[in-house]
């Protein structure tokens, strides 16, 4: 990762999604690191969770795949979509799909610290009836 950073920057302009985090041959992140199990984390969620930095990764990343864009039109809308990279995004939405989790669920924590509590239940509470809907 660190050779990466030196080579790329900090973050990377990408023509699909803007400024990004630069990644390892279109792949990890460079402030990812795979743990024991094959998984991948963020190093700088792992040095929040451990108390070495006051500072969470940046909300897009917490959020991802989830992008947020700015409405043209007006100031005061913003854009909510999902967005997954096919290579980088497979194994997480296979699992989500085999074990039911939709992509709000998944994200609670993040879509709460983006946008609160009464936003996230309102999305929730839209999401389970839909779902009920289908039935």
């Amino acid at each position: 990762g660190l050779k990466e950073l030196e080579k790329q920057g900090e973050a990377v302009y990408d023509k699909e999604f803007g400024w990004v985090t630069p990644t390892i041959g279109s792949g990890i992140c460079i402030y990812g690191k795979r743990d024991a199990q094959g998984v991948i984390l963020c190093a700088f969620e792992q040095a929040y969770m451990q108390g070495l930095t006051q500072w969470k990764k940046p909300i897009s990343c917490h959020l991802y795949p989830i992008r947020i864009s700015a409405s043209k039109k007006h100031t005061d809308v913003e854009y909510v979509n999902y967005e997954p990279r096919e290579k980088m995004c497979s194994p997480a939405c296979s699992l989500g799909k085999q074990l039911k989790v939709p992509v709000y669920l998944f994200l609670k924590d993040a879509l709460i610290r983006k946008y609160g509590t009464e936003f996230y239940e309102a999305l929730s509470a839209t999401a389970e009836n839909m779902r009920l809907a289908k039935k």
